[in-house]
């Protein structure tokens, strides 16, 4: 009799799962048993990769084509995946971006975009199937933030205050679920060898020379174990960890010069 993976008969959600990190946790997650739902803007990349992991894995996949960063787009998304006859177990927000460069002169379109997807999208999904997971009290939710969540972020201040929004949010959702079987857990990577550093140009920044960018496998396989085991915060990479847990000790003039002359352009 063949055994039974952990992950048959629930299904994760993964948004940002055409590439990168979203992918890798995909793969973690169907290498598990679990089915996905699989969301991104690329439809070509989302459903060869759909395809690719239930090839690969045995399990179900369906790909949904949607821009998150849209208003109301998770509750159009909840819709759609209800409508399906599809129930979620997990959700995994990973969509987001960042840009580098000062506030001033920046595209308003693109500041305030930053925050639709990485706060408002993530916010909306949870809320459509927060519900669902304390009524079944299984499964939960997997934040993807950043090592950027620890401190304010000038000359990428957006995205470092989006990310420390993450972590706040996931660290009281966390408290607020506990006993109820449902798992709450925010990955903090560092930089990470993904197309992140390209759309956002922080690989023009002097951040980059701090060190080579881990693979993004590493990094899912860290947060997919840390969620299992219902891990509060995961910081990936021990020099992250240990600058994360430096910060509060330092003045805070210090942290924002020591910030900004990472981010300055080389």
């Amino acid at each position: 009799m063949a055994r039974r993976r952990k992950g048959e008969g629930q299904t994760a959600l993964i948004t940002g799962a055409s590439g990168g990190i979203g992918l890798d946790i995909a793969d973690c997650f169907a290498k598990d048993g679990y089915d996905l739902i699989l969301v991104a803007r690329n439809a070509d990349a989302l459903a060869a990769q759909a395809h690719r992991l239930a090839s690969q894995y045995n399990v179900k996949t369906t790909p949904i084509a949607i821009d998150l960063g849209e208003t109301d787009a998770g509750k159009t998304l909840a819709g759609d995946i209800r409508a399906r006859g599809l129930s979620v177990d997990v959700l995994v927000n990973n969509a987001g971006y960042g840009t580098a460069g000062a506030f001033k002169g920046s595209d308003r379109a693109t500041q305030l975009g930053m925050i639709d997807l990485n706060v408002r999208a993530l916010v909306e999904l949870t809320h459509e199937f927060w519900p669902d997971f304390l009524a079944k009290r299984r499964g939960g939710v997997l934040n993807v933030a950043s090592t950027a969540s620890f401190q304010p972020g000038p000359l990428m201040a957006i995205y470092y205050a989006s990310k420390a929004f993450v972590l706040s949010f996931s660290e009281a959702l966390w408290r607020e679920a506990k006993g109820t079987g449902v798992k709450v857990s925010c990955l903090c990577p560092g930089p990470t060898a993904t197309g992140f550093r390209e759309r956002a140009g922080t690989g023009k920044t002097r951040l980059s020379n701090m060190g080579p960018a881990v693979s993004s496998m590493s990094v899912a396989k860290a947060g997919y174990r840390a969620f299992q085991k219902n891990q509060r915060v995961i910081i990936t990479g021990l020099r992250n960890r240990f600058l994360a847990r430096l910060v509060p000790y330092l003045p805070r003039r210090t942290v924002l010069n020591l910030v900004y002359k990472m981010q300055s352009p080389k």
